[in-house]
């Protein structure tokens, strides 16, 4: 039985598995697109497969892929040349957690469904896992270098005809990125879903405070996947000793000291040299081949998603995005409950739709496909726009008014004028515990697990843990897009803490939606005005550097702004709804402090409002009928 490789494209999943046993946009409503494409049907209904084959690199380290291709009903390889779609993966494709159905993943994208349509699919074992040799160091400059590489490599074998695609999801997709700016020859087309712009603030240290749910996963994951022996250790036991030696030389030497000083507030828990050559962002002007993005609203790479289509989108390059109600893993296996909603069909037909135009030269209606395509929470709707922050949306600023009491009275939000007042928040350390948040963070795993808590779509006991402050009844539909900023006044009694925001809708019967989350340790709270966005003059996402340097304790006592990055969606607040801003001190299991700020963590906060200190919220927002 062939191992379905593409399930191995989210990262939580085997723990879940081990568990378990330009112009003004148009904006439409969710019908599906008409058309005349249709996914074609298969050419050949056999495969076969070879299985590690050696792949040298420029310094002569031998990484390792499996080539599927078409066969005839003998079981031979058919002779044509194919264009060939490359995966490259650090969790092992020898592991046997799918079928040929996927049905322990639950992926959308059938086992050889492009190899059955006169694709060859290479799959290759990332520098230093699975059996490749090498030290493993995640997205360092030598593996970003193999990415491109591997793709030089495919387009000059006998079997390929030169042309190149690269598809799979997070850190599949992410190697993609990096494959796509070296311009290897041959690559014609990518289609990364649910891919990292700037892991550092997408995912590891959200607003200076560390990852605490996501990040061991994967740690174990990949760890676990590259203690497997090979296949070839019978037939090349010199390669296979090789590899075991690389594999626990690259452990010992080199990631687990990385990993270690992230966790004790070494240079890696913060945003220096180690994360500047991990960044796709920084580079994705090279990037110069038509790109396929699918991003999640509940995705633990919410925030870089938008920011890779737009950096790739100035650059004159074709691009699409699909942002759906999804988390890590819905989003990349394509079993989100919404995507076929969205107008195109499955994942599968969407890729394949994307590699028969630019690689196969088909007219596949690529067209019909909006430039990004969103889906509107609290309305369901999918809306469709030419780019991501649209040309129809304004900055508006919702301040904060009054005073909050934990779990007895909210605040207010107003465009008028705010009252002045003081709220104390005094962090608990299960803020977050049962929320969307934990289930994001969790990269989808936690509602995997247990699918049926009400607290996934219901935030209202959460929110007693901290200070609340709501809008009044809306009489017009309030639909906004985009990154949000808050501009917190705040004073600690210790000289540091944690913000932990949540834009919610509160629905009339007092049920809690979360939409979307912010973070940011007040001792980080340095900001680079010339680096942050703004929308008509004021400032929608904040960007701070988050360097040891510009780490600094708050005076206790003292009150100071604290500007907060909410990470970027698409929603609506309808009329009878509230917007809420909930402001927290712990996100439980997801962020945790760095060791010498832990007990700053538990001080009181104070939150203030009106007069001298105008705490508010800006957002791009559409107001409609």
């Amino acid at each position: 039985m062939k191992v379905n490789a593409r399930s191995l494209m989210v990262l939580p999943v085997l723990a879940l598995v081990l568990a378990s046993a330009a112009a003004a946009p148009a904006r439409s409503a969710s019908a599906p697109l008409t058309g005349g494409w249709k996914p074609r049907p298969a050419q050949w209904h056999d495969t076969v497969t070879r299985k590690d084959l050696a792949i040298r690199m420029s310094d002569g380290k031998i990484l390792r892929g499996d080539l599927t291709l078409p066969a005839t009903a003998d079981g031979k390889a058919v002779k044509q040349k194919l264009p060939v779609l490359v995966t490259i993966t650090p969790y092992n494709k020898r592991l046997p957690i799918g079928t040929n159905s996927g049905a322990l993943l639950g992926t959308n994208v059938p086992a050889d469904y492009f190899v059955e349509r006169g694709y060859a699919e290479l799959w290759v074992d990332a520098r230093g896992t699975g059996s490749s040799e090498g030290r493993w160091s995640a997205f360092g400059e030598r593996e970003n270098k193999d990415a491109g590489e591997v793709v030089t490599w495919a387009h000059r074998q006998p079997w390929s005809n030169g042309k190149v695609g690269m598809q799979g999801g997070s850190y599949l997709g992410i190697e993609q990125l990096f494959a796509a700016e070296q311009q290897p020859p041959g690559l014609k087309a990518i289609f990364p879903t649910v891919p990292a712009a700037d892991p550092y603030r997408d995912v590891t240290a959200a607003g200076g405070e560390l990852d605490a749910g996501f990040l061991p996963q994967w740690f174990m994951l990949v760890s676990a996947a590259g203690a497997i022996p090979p296949a070839f250790s019978l037939t090349d036991p010199r390669s296979a000793l090789t590899m075991a030696v690389d594999h626990l030389a690259g452990g010992v030497g080199g990631t687990l000291p990385e990993v270690l000083s992230g966790v004790l507030g070494g240079d890696v828990a913060y945003d220096g040299p180690y994360w500047a050559e991990r960044k796709p962002i920084t580079r994705i002007d090279k990037v110069k081949v038509p790109t396929f993005i699918i991003g999640g609203e509940y995705d633990i790479f919410q925030r870089g998603e938008p920011l890779l289509f737009e950096g790739i989108q100035r650059n004159g390059t074709p691009v699409k995005f699909i942002d759906g109600p999804w988390n890590h893993l819905q989003a990349g296996s394509g079993r989100g409950t919404e995507f076929g909603a969205a107008g195109y069909g499955s994942l599968a037909e969407l890729e394949l739709r994307w590699f028969d135009h630019w690689i196969m030269g088909q007219d596949t209606d690529l067209d019909q496909i909006a430039p990004v395509t969103y889906y509107e929470q609290g309305t369901g709707r999918w809306v469709r726009t030419q780019k991501w922050i649209a040309s129809d949306l304004s900055a508006k600023t919702f301040k904060l008014s009054g005073s909050s009491t934990a779990g007895v009275e909210s605040g207010g939000l107003t465009t008028g004028t705010p009252t002045s007042g003081r709220s104390t928040l005094q962090p608990l350390p299960v803020s977050g515990l049962c929320t969307r948040s934990t289930d994001q963070w969790t990269g989808g795993l936690a509602s995997a697990v247990l699918n049926d808590l009400p607290c996934w779509t219901d935030n209202r006991l959460n929110d007693a843990t901290g200070l609340t402050f709501d809008s009044a009844p809306a009489t017009k539909t309030l639909r906004f897009q985009g990154p949000i900023d808050a501009h917190l006044y705040v004073s600690t009694s210790t000289g540091d803490g944690m913000l932990s925001l949540a834009v919610e809708d509160v629905a009339p019967d007092g049920g809690v939606h979360r939409i979307t989350g912010g973070w940011e340790s007040i001792s980080q709270r340095a900001l680079d005005k010339k680096r942050s966005r703004y929308l008509d003059g004021k400032m929608i996402q904040p960007w701070h550097p988050f360097l040891k340097s510009t780490r600094k304790d708050l005076t206790p006592g003292t009150i100071a702004p604290v500007d907060v990055e909410i990470f970027p969606t698409g929603a609506a607040i309808r009329p009878g709804h509230r917007l809420r801003l909930a402001v927290e001190g712990f996100d439980v299991p997801h962020l945790a402090p760095l060791p010498d700020g832990g007990l700053k963590t538990l001080g009181p906060m104070t939150i203030y409002t009106g007069g001298d200190h105008p705490s508010s919220v800006t957002m791009p927002v559409s107001l409609t009928e």
